[in-house]
């Protein structure tokens, strides 16, 4: 793990080192896995891009059932501030009608992007509607939709790395870093 990272005008430092982040995937595939060892129609894996990619590949490769993997993206960020208005960027690249979804995320932290895309994936015809996430930043969590699956909880920071990124940067680290205070 690198002292600190700096990505555009922000400097970043160690948050959650790799073999954490694997240990916690391990640990909630084996929940899903659990939740889904007699089901008879393959789920899907809805993988919300970019910032899944990297969680959604890791996670997949721990679950032992049948599944297929559709993508979508959706934006809400502005460098570090969320807009609180979500944009579909890409539509979903499989159907969602009459299966069983799995949405799986990099983070949650308001819920505003969870409530659209379970909207989305309602409005396609999915039969039943889980939420998979990476983390979870409970402090600002304020909706009523459950999150079903969560590997982390973590605070109310800004962080990069596994995925998540600062405009675009910093997707391509295996750690997850934090926004050094000032």
């Amino acid at each position: 793990m690198k002292p600190e990272i700096k990505l555009h005008d922000k400097t970043f430092v160690p948050f959650i080192p790799y073999e954490k982040v694997c240990e916690a995937i391990d640990t909630l595939a084996e929940k899903i896995n659990a939740d889904y060892k007699d089901t008879t129609e393959p789920p899907v894996i809805l993988c919300i891009l970019n910032g899944s990619i990297m969680f959604t590949g890791e996670l997949m490769k721990r679950l032992d059932f049948d599944c297929e993997l559709v993508s979508m993206k959706v934006s809400s960020y502005d460098g570090i501030e969320s807009t609180g208005k979500i944009r579909q960027v890409m539509g979903l690249t499989g159907s969602l009608r009459g299966k069983k979804v799995i949405i799986t995320e990099d983070i949650v932290d308001t819920g505003n992007t969870i409530d659209a895309l379970v909207s989305i994936a309602r409005s396609e015809g999915a039969a039943d509607v889980r939420i998979c996430s990476m983390l979870l930043k409970p402090d600002v969590y304020k909706k009523t939709i459950p999150i079903d699956y969560v590997a982390m909880s973590i605070p109310n920071r800004f962080i990069v790395g596994f995925g998540l990124d600062y405009n675009e940067l910093g997707r391509n680290y295996k750690d997850i870093y934090v926004l050094k205070s000032e």
